[in-house]
């Protein structure tokens, strides 16, 4: 017996094969279509985007903000909060950043970056001191989960900013004033001095203008004329400016130190993990100050990594892999480069790594050796595959 026989006995067979014959006689021929899904996801989401310095505005003594126009065409469309991973070359070497777009999402004419200085800054020095109105660059197209999703968040938001982590807020905060949302924001913001708050008079303007919108900085070490609060963003601290905790979704951005500070003071009042949303600024200042770093091993320690079927560059243990080769010439696609992307994960051959905590690796990667090499150090000798 035939398979076409088979098929005969199954019952609807032929009602079917009916249907698809009337199908193809005259049905849409989507050949003609072929491509077009690709076309328009590259117009919402290129791989690439020409961007030119606008204009350059100083912020504070250590931040500026580079106004970003499109060198062509326009710019793709983005969510508040959400960053974008600019590529930047200096000395021969080529390297990237993220930085999250302070502008609002309407105003569809430029990205907002605003960039603050980091000691010993490889690329932050270079984009504050060197670059000028019609510089041009490459960058990604916006990425990041960091943002409103009206599903899951209450929105009664609460925002714990440190240092340059108020830009993606800043973004947030400007697209829900501007527009009227139906949300009501309180932003905690931490600085080490009141001269070095970032947006401050534009903050404190919004605040009183808009209903919907608090703002409280905090300094950590303020001058003896500061009128702000002093000290740390802590469970006291937002039981007194936020009086009700409850039924809000908690923000937090910043270096890592301030998600590791932040964390267990929210736990105090009772907030679980699940209603906290976090996005981390870099890579810790000084990794070997991490909790399970190995003593007996040096920052300053020297290992060699090997790329399978390549070349074996210099490393030192207390930069990431992705540095160390970024600083070699090898280039690694990378995006958010704190961990959380996976855009830069790698195959770990041989050898150790530190991965600090926080670092979102899937278990799936885990079992079959992949390292995020943006959070991933070299304790011995490595070997990778790219």
């Amino acid at each position: 017996m035939s398979s076409r026989d088979i098929m005969e006995q199954i019952e609807g067979y032929g009602r079917i094969r009916e249907e698809m014959l009337v199908c193809r006689k005259y049905g849409i021929d989507y050949t003609v279509e072929k491509g077009h899904t690709a076309r328009l996801m590259g117009l919402l989401h290129p791989r690439a985007v020409r961007l030119r310095v606008g204009t350059v505005v100083r912020e504070t003594a250590t931040a500026s903000t580079l106004r970003m126009v499109p060198v062509e065409g326009y710019l793709p469309p983005f969510q508040a909060g959400q960053y974008i991973n600019l590529f930047v070359e200096k000395n021969g070497v080529r390297t990237s950043r993220p930085y999250s777009i302070s502008s609002a999402p309407h105003q569809t004419g430029y990205y907002d970056l605003t960039v603050r200085r980091v000691e010993n800054g490889f690329v932050s020095d270079m984009l504050l001191d060197s670059v000028k109105p019609g510089d041009e660059f490459e960058s990604t197209s916006p990425a990041g989960n960091f943002y409103f999703n009206p599903l899951y968040h209450e929105k009664s938001m609460v925002c714990l900013a440190g240092g340059s982590g108020v830009t993606p807020f800043m973004s947030m905060i400007r697209e829900i004033t501007d527009r009227g949302l139906d949300r009501t924001v309180h932003l905690i913001y931490g600085s080490r001095a009141e001269d070095d708050i970032i947006f401050h008079e534009e903050l404190k303007d919004r605040a009183a203008r808009y209903g919907g919108f608090s703002y409280t900085p905090v300094i950590s070490e303020p001058s003896k004329s500061c009128s702000e609060l002093g000290g740390f963003i802590t469970a006291d601290l937002m039981r007194k400016v936020l009086r009700d905790t409850n039924s809000k979704t908690y923000y937090i951005c910043g270096p890592s130190g301030m998600y590791e500070f932040c964390m267990p003071e929210l736990e105090k009042i009772g907030i679980p993990e699940r209603r906290v949303r976090r996005e981390m600024f870099g890579p810790p200042r000084d990794i070997t100050a991490e909790p399970g770093w190995p003593e007996a091993i040096r920052g300053t320690a020297e290992f060699r990594v090997s790329v399978r079927g390549g070349r074996t560059v210099k490393a030192k243990a207390g930069e990431p892999v992705l540095t160390a080769l970024e600083r070699s010439g090898i280039v690694v696609p990378a995006l958010c480069r704190c961990g959380e992307c996976s855009m830069c994960r790698m195959k770990l051959l041989s050898g150790k790594v530190f991965q600090p905590r926080g670092v979102l690796l899937r278990k799936s990667d885990r079992d079959s050796g992949y390292i995020h090499s943006c959070a991933a150090y070299p304790l011995t000798d490595l070997e990778i595959m790219l």
